[in-house]
């Protein structure tokens, strides 16, 4: 399987993990408003701190977004580009977000896909300090009660990411069991997600969220990323058992690369590791 030497050592723990309750539900982000803090009143109204969401077509103006990016100084195994900032209106086509904290305060991580106001198609990390929500659009989202997704300094990347940690209850209402969780670097998307819950004894979960990136990519439908740095975005996931009875997990993406390609499908199981990281939440069905 492929793998990029990351800077710091492999600490022995691969998968971040956080067992809560939780509970879907859908909101509109508000227009004028930050994205981040539309986000953040859309949890909050329905008793959640964080947690993860979905969205489709939206609009944002201004907008700020950093792509993939070779490292320049070796510091990381790949690293971001310069900032973006296209003028007008930029209409997204897909997206995912996790909705966390850093220094104590509501911090995002989100990738899309979108077409700027001049026609261009592009996608990336949405900055949430300069993104902006430029018409009202509709999310589909997933609260957490328990856990709580943090930026932390990693060692292994030499990044601040987000991974789960336990919290207090805020006492929202929730319906199902869940687990907030970060999958480490090198291990493969699909494989580590069935161990994980073959070893918990989950045989049918749904995929929430999904943030993150992979080594390039490798498709059902035969396509093939090659460029190794990729922002990538769940856009569909499950694990249920599969044609041998076994768990499989169907994991639908879309991503863009450090070259600019855009790609989208299901990925194969088995040949997709991660990059960096990858943070999701698993809503357990059986």
């Amino acid at each position: 399987m492929r793998s990029i030497k990351q800077p710091g050592a492999p600490v022995a723990e691969r998968i971040q993990s956080v067992e809560a309750r939780g509970r879907a539900f859908s909101f509109t982000l508000q227009a004028g408003v930050p994205l981040l803090e539309a986000a953040r009143r859309g949890f909050a109204a329905e008793g959640f701190a964080g947690g993860v969401l979905n969205f489709e077509r939206g609009a944002l103006g201004p907008f700020g977004y950093v792509m993939p990016a070779l490292s320049k100084t070796g510091e990381n195994a790949a690293f971001y580009s310069d900032t973006y900032r296209p003028g007008g209106i930029t209409r997204t086509s897909l997206g995912s977000m996790t909705l966390g904290t850093r220094d104590g305060a509501p911090f995002f991580h989100c990738h899309g896909l979108w077409t700027e106001a001049d026609g261009k198609a592009s996608g990336g990390h949405m900055l949430p300090d300069e993104t902006i929500v430029a018409e009202p659009f509709e999310v589909e989202a997933f609260g957490l009660d328990g856990a709580m997704f943090t930026a932390e300094p990693d060692p292994e990347t030499n990044f601040r990411l987000f991974g789960p940690v336990a919290a207090a209850s805020s006492g929202a209402r929730t319906t199902s069991r869940a687990f907030a969780l970060r999958l480490r670097p090198n291990q493969d998307f699909a494989g580590c997600l069935e161990d994980f819950c073959r070893a918990r004894g989950i045989s049918r979960a749904r995929i929430h969220g999904g943030v993150g990136s992979t080594i390039g990519a490798r498709f059902t439908h035969g396509g093939v990323t090659e460029p190794f740095a990729t922002e990538l975005a769940i856009t569909a996931g499950a694990i249920a058992p599969g044609a041998a009875g076994t768990l499989e997990a169907t994991l639908d993406v879309a991503l863009i690369d450090y070259t600019g390609g855009i790609a989208q499908g299901r990925l194969i199981r088995g040949d997709n590791p991660v990059l960096m990281t990858m943070e999701l939440v698993l809503e357990v069905l059986g």
